[in-house]
């Protein structure tokens, strides 16, 4: 009897680790095609660390992101070395180079090829890239998913090397693919807005299924993980969220003169524009937006959103008052009423974390909206240095603008690793 028993035991034990080693099997030979818990139990590979070649070697981005002072001193001043500079920079051959094997490219940048969880798998978002600048393969790492939607527009007027590598990197995905209609963009002309419409229309096409559009450029980069993202624009439930306020007097001759591209610059064409398509209130906003998919459908297809878009093609910087018109317009899914007790501010707004020159100061002064640039100034706008990012981190906007890998790489460099990090600690 007592034999028997022990068979049964034994016999049990073994189909026990049978059982686990096919189990095992399973998940290493198994296709990776959805969310997956078990291939994250382990996943130190997917952290930034010093071998990855960032700059951790020579600051503490932990004492930066408290904004310590020795720290971001330090940071400054290695800002300025150019042997520095040059180490941290990764040269377009490299990229031409890499993505002729997407596999080991995808591995060796550390890209996540899995949602990392069910809720974010279930609401995929929409982004329009409008790219000009050589920090696009740094932000796209950062908010890459396999289960979002990528349309890259790279500027028709952009050197041909920096075309060859933003190609060379879409091919190795397929949620990420170049905009079927390219235009030559204009600093605050129509073809900076016609650029985000053509994605717009490409994203709409491509996939029935994303929530949401969000539209960047390559200056921009992430301040919450994708998680965070879902989570914030599911709290929307169905509202948009972008800037759209009363029209400041300053700025009424953009929509009451005509204006004109010449020789790639836009100038004033000297006669008076007539006014505005059934006497819609032009709101003023700025070139960035998270709207739903249904705003998105209205942009495509409500005839009198058509209509205002053939009349501002001959405006001044469009992009600074075409979405938030189009937020006002009853009927718009997600829209707000155009009464001004429903106006939003940039800094209420979710979608876009920018400091303007003019409205800095000093901390704790009560007539400043945000503390005084780290970084240096871009057309008034500030360009973002370490010494920042305690201070971004701390509002509720999903992305800030403007960041610049030559001018402060540190600054880029520690929100990414400070994301991922935050990312893979919300799988526990």
């Amino acid at each position: 009897m007592r034999l028997l028993k022990g068979g049964r035991l034994l016999l049990l034990l073994k189909i026990t680790l049978g059982l686990g080693s096919l189990w095992m099997l399973s998940l290493l030979s198994r296709p990776k095609t959805s969310w997956d818990p078990t291939y994250f139990l382990s996943y130190s590979w997917l952290e930034y660390t010093d071998a990855d070649g960032g700059p951790e070697t020579a600051c503490n981005c932990s004492e930066i992101l408290r904004g310590e002072r020795q720290a971001l001193e330090q940071a400054k001043l290695l800002t300025l070395t150019e042997d520095f500079r040059k180490s941290v920079h990764i040269p377009d051959e490299y990229y031409i180079n890499a993505t002729k094997d997407c596999r080991e490219f995808k591995l060796s940048r550390k890209y996540l090829t899995l949602p990392l969880s069910q809720e974010e798998e279930d609401f995929p978002l929409a982004y329009s890239i409008v790219v000009h600048h050589k920090n696009f393969e740094r932000l796209l790492r950062a908010i890459y998913v396999p289960h979002n939607i990528y349309c890259i527009h790279v500027d028709k007027k952009s050197d041909p090397s920096i075309f060859s590598t933003i190609m060379a990197i879409t091919s190795c995905f397929p949620n990420i693919f170049m905009v079927s209609k390219p235009v030559s963009v204009v600093y605050a002309a129509w073809p900076r807005v016609q650029a985000d419409l053509n994605c717009m229309a490409d994203l709409y096409e491509a996939s029935t299924k994303w929530k949401y559009f969000i539209n960047l450029c390559g200056q921009d980069f992430p301040l919450k993980t994708n998680l965070e993202m879902v989570r914030m624009l599911r709290s929307l439930k169905g509202g948009n969220s972008l800037e759209s306020e009363k029209m400041p007097e300053g700025k009424k001759s953009r929509v009451t003169k005509s204006y004109k591209i010449v020789d790639g610059n836009i100038q004033g064409s000297g006669k008076a524009k007539e006014p505005p398509p059934f006497n819609l209130p032009i709101l003023s906003g700025n070139a960035y937006i998270v709207v739903s998919r249904g705003y998105g459908r209205s942009v495509l297809e409500d005839s009198r959103i058509q209509t205002l878009i053939e009349w501002a093609k001959d405006t001044y910087s469009p992009d600074e008052f075409l979405w938030a018109t189009i937020q006002r317009i009853p009927g718009v899914p997600g829209s707000a009423w155009p009464n001004t007790k429903y106006d939003m501010s940039d800094m209420n707004a979710i979608a876009r974390l920018v400091k303007w020159q003019w409205h800095e100061g000093s901390l704790g002064s009560l007539e400043a909206v945000y503390p005084e640039c780290h970084g240096n100034h871009v057309r008034s706008i500030c360009v973002y240095g370490a010494g920042d990012l305690k201070w971004m981190l701390e509002q509720h906007h999903l992305f800030a603008n403007k960041f610049d890998m030559d001018t402060d790489p540190i600054a880029i460099y520690c929100l990414e690793k400070y994301l991922r990090q935050k990312a893979l600690a919300e799988l526990h």
